[in-house]
């Protein structure tokens, strides 16, 4: 997984033609610690897409145009444009993550 470094960086990986994954985290929730302990196992059964972390507050403006309301959050992108979040809530464990990338079509 690829941490953004820049907006720049987040343009062109939001702009691929496939389905790109968004992590929005930051680095004192519990939550996403506990998140980085099973994402591995995620990736590679999802090896099609292309994984990306990116700090919330490191990018403020980008989390409110994007409705990152809480973290952590996994937002899909393709070609430029989000076409499905997974909200804080529903991204704390494995079973609910695999079901969120298994709608994917």
């Amino acid at each position: 997984m690829q941490t953004i470094t820049s907006e720049e960086q987040f343009s062109k990986a939001i702009s691929e033609d496939n389905y790109t994954v968004m992590k929005f985290i930051t680095s004192w929730c519990p939550d996403c610690k506990n998140l980085n302990r099973f994402i591995d196992d995620i990736i590679a059964n999802h090896q099609d897409k292309s994984w990306f972390e990116i700090n919330a507050e490191d990018f403020p403006d980008l989390s409110e145009k994007y409705e990152v309301r809480g973290v952590p959050s996994l937002l899909i992108y393709k070609n430029g444009e989000k076409i499905a979040h997974l909200h804080s809530k529903f991204a704390k464990t494995k079973p609910q993550i695999m079901e969120f990338l298994g709608t994917l079509k």
